[in-house]
């Protein structure tokens, strides 16, 4: 990942609230054919310090738990806030017209050695509590233990467990810290008289990247 000094965020309580808070990643290993990219959602363990291991499961019939190269690294793919930035709210715009748009976004890559997990107890126990993590909050909160238990067996058949623990992670907040203090106003601004929740967020997102450097 292209990542300039001014987007990199180093803070690893910082990426792991990001990786709590979008949980349904990318995971990306190489095999014998090229990439191959699967979609889903995964549990962040805080152990070993100090990244932690990533914990997830898959299709027994997705070729990737079989497929992937052991000796190369897995990468991880978390996506948080995003958006479209018009050169329209630059004050440099006005100044100079030399801008063009943009687009600010959040996301962390973690780096690590894949390994398959077919063991039924360790299964149960992490579909479980991946289930208790999306169910919590729910007035009547579902649980795996709800579901006849040969009905579960049988599913727990068909899917497999992925577990990474992480070697590297790289934090990218793009935020416009690279514009002057009026083109960062300009921008919280901008998204702010959009007033839609996400525009909202994401202006939020560059006022706490930028540190006071933009008028709140």
């Amino acid at each position: 990942m292209y990542l300039p000094s001014a987007f990199a965020e180093t803070r690893v309580d910082v990426l792991h609230d990001l990786m709590r808070a979008h949980p349904f990643a990318t995971v990306v290993v190489q095999t014998a054919e090229g990439l191959d990219a699967t979609h889903m959602p995964v549990i962040l363990k805080p152990d070993p310090a100090p990244y932690g291991t990533i914990e997830a499961h898959i299709a027994r019939a997705n070729p990737m738990w079989s497929a992937y190269n052991p000796a190369v690294e897995a990468l991880v793919i978390f996506q948080g806030i995003e958006g479209y930035i018009t050169p329209s709210w630059y004050a440099t715009k006005a100044e100079t017209g030399r801008v063009v748009p943009t687009w600010n976004y959040v996301v962390v890559h973690a780096y690590g050695p894949l390994r398959v997990i077919e063991d039924r107890d360790w299964l149960l126990r992490h579909v479980s509590e991946l289930t208790d993590i999306c169910e919590s909050g729910r007035v009547e909160p579902w649980a795996v233990s709800d579901a006849p238990a040969d009905f579960t067996e049988q599913l727990l058949g068909a899917v497999v467990g992925i577990e990474i623990p992480i070697t590297r992670l790289l934090g990218k907040w793009k935020m416009s810290q690279n514009r002057p203090a009026r083109d960062r106003e300009g921008v919280v601004a901008g998204l702010r008289a959009q007033g839609d929740e996400r525009s909202l967020a994401l202006a939020r997102a560059v006022v706490e990247a930028n540190r006071g450097a933009v008028t709140r």
